[in-house]
């Protein structure tokens, strides 16, 4: 009597789930990042570095362009963290994310321990089919008023003056109440001796206003 044995082979294809590689977080990230009852935009930068290495920068709700010296990414799971920029504390931001079917979701743990919740999705490109047909110019400061303007919060210290606008002393931002898309922005500005401010494009990246006559050039420094 012969004999038959029966040999089974089990294939695994890796549980059904969707392998993720470095190809998927490279590139740039819009962030929605909810801090309280404020709803702030962020962004974040991947960049290959070499062969494997991951590295890139990123943008808070305040302050410029941080570089992010590693990042890991293995199982659609990201981390890195940055030392403080403006923070008063020693300890650093810790970010973690995990993509999706191309949706990146996580937590930002600040310097003083608070987390916030963070929802990004791939920058799209900006690139117009055609270029911007211009229309007349506003005047945003039309009428020696602030019409066309609101504040940020209710310490608000802005006037216009013959035509200049005056921030008495610190306090709430000026908003426009229209919102613009590619635009031409003609501003004059004159500021006291060591004093420090800025104009915010479409609300978040500043153009630094500040006395830095004789420093050496900064990239974060306004001319």
């Amino acid at each position: 009597m012969k004999k038959y044995f029966l040999l089974l082979a089990l294939f695994v294809a890796g549980k059904g789930l969707a392998q993720t590689n470095a190809n998927d977080i490279i590139g740039r990230w819009d962030l929605t990042v909810t801090m309280g009852e404020r709803i702030v935009p962020s962004w974040l930068e991947v960049k290959l570095s070499g062969m494997k290495t991951l590295v890139g920068y990123f943008v808070a709700e305040g302050g410029s362009a941080r570089p992010i010296s590693h990042i890991t990414f293995q199982n659609g799971k990201l981390h890195f963290s940055i030392p403080p920029q403006w923070d008063r504390l020693d300890k650093y931001m810790e970010f973690d994310g995990l993509l999706t079917e191309g949706q990146l979701k996580g937590t930002i743990e600040a310097p003083n321990g608070n987390m916030y919740a963070f929802v990004g999705e791939k920058a799209p490109l900006l690139k117009r089919e055609k270029a911007p047909e211009w229309g007349k110019p506003i005047d945003l400061l039309a009428g020696n008023a602030l019409k066309a303007w609101y504040a940020s919060g209710n310490n608000s210290q802005w006037s216009v003056t013959g035509g200049v606008l005056t921030n008495a002393k610190s306090g709430a931002n000026l908003i426009t109440k229209e919102k613009f898309e590619d635009f031409k922005l003609h501003i004059e500005f004159r500021y006291p001796k060591g004093s420090n401010s800025g104009v915010y494009l479409r609300g978040r990246y500043e153009v630094q206003v500040e006395d830095n006559f004789g420093k050496e050039p900064s990239p974060t420094y306004f001319g």
